[in-house]
């Protein structure tokens, strides 16, 4: 298990996972998260990346093992009771991979308003909050806007706005460049990057290898088995083609040239990685960061 035991903000220990009448999609899973890390969990379509998130959110629970926050385990009772429950709502948020999942008041302005109205803060906290939070990521004026009627991008950003407004010490992203346009992309990065610098510690799960050096310090690789296989920095682990090869994150390529066949590494891109892990498309791209994958 990676990571000082005395200053994880979450420890990991041996954690399995199964919905009903399923095989387990998770499978002895250890680690240890330190504070203000930039942590990416990787691996190929279905082998339990946006699980482990959920776990790590209290959203689900293991059928074994234990996740801890602070040093405290992540169970139902734990997260109905007060002080900790509530703290940990506050400390950590989730950002999910599509933003409709989030996105439900009338205006940008009311999503942002909704979590600390629920906390019981006073109006003018409030108020202060969001006008900070709306300035950090630069959508002020989509105050009195519908998340319904915003861009791909800009809904992004709102559902992240709605987290940082309660000042969060963790974030958790699922695939959280999914479905933007290069500019957006780009956008998005800087935001996290600058949240970083504050301190904030990122959880991104993604299957996108090109986005490792911008998002992470550090990467833990699933394998299609759910077992944690890899834990190395970006450039290690994209530099182990066997290992990337192995958990079906890149494949073989052959090209034939007169009477010479070239087999080749390209990483292998799924769109979308659900719950139950339904399949997606491929594509090429270079695992090292070259080039943007194709469609």
């Amino acid at each position: 298990m990676s990571g000082s035991a005395g200053a994880a903000v979450f420890t990991v220990a041996d954690a399995s996972f199964a919905y009903p009448a399923h095989a387990p999609c998770l499978d002895g899973v250890s680690f240890a998260v330190g504070r203000g890390e930039r942590l990416a969990l990787v691996g190929a379509n279905g082998s339990g990346k946006s699980t482990l998130l959920h776990l790590l959110d209290g959203l689900y629970f293991p059928s074994s093992g234990s996740v801890s926050y602070l040093g405290r385990p992540l169970t139902e009772a734990a997260l109905e009771a007060a002080p900790f429950g509530p703290r940990f709502r506050a400390d950590v948020g989730f950002l999910f991979q599509n933003s409709d999942a989030q996105l439900f008041c009338p205006t940008v302005e009311d999503e942002l308003a909704f979590g600390p109205l629920q906390m019981g803060w006073r109006q003018d906290d409030v108020e202060r909050r969001i006008a900070d939070t709306l300035a950090l990521l630069e959508i002020g004026r989509l105050r009195a806007r519908a998340p319904a009627s915003l861009s791909a991008g800009e809904q992004k950003r709102v559902a992240l706005a709605s987290l940082l407004v309660l000042a969060p010490s963790v974030l958790l992203l699922d695939e959280p460049t999914g479905g933007l346009d290069p500019r957006s992309q780009s956008l998005l990065l800087e935001i996290l990057d600058g949240l970083h610098g504050r301190g904030i510690t990122l959880i991104a799960a993604t299957h996108d290898l090109t986005l490792l050096p911008h998002i992470a310090d550090r990467v833990l690789v699933l394998s299609e088995e759910h077992r944690l296989v890899a834990d190395g920095t970006p450039g290690n682990v994209l530099a182990d083609t066997s290992l990337l090869l192995a958990v079906n994150l890149i494949h073989a390529h052959a090209h034939r040239h007169g009477q010479l066949v070239h087999t080749h590494p390209h990483q292998h891109v799924v769109a979308h990685e659900h719950a139950h892990g339904d399949p997606a498309g491929h594509g090429h791209g270079d695992p090292r960061g070259g080039g943007e994958p194709e469609p």
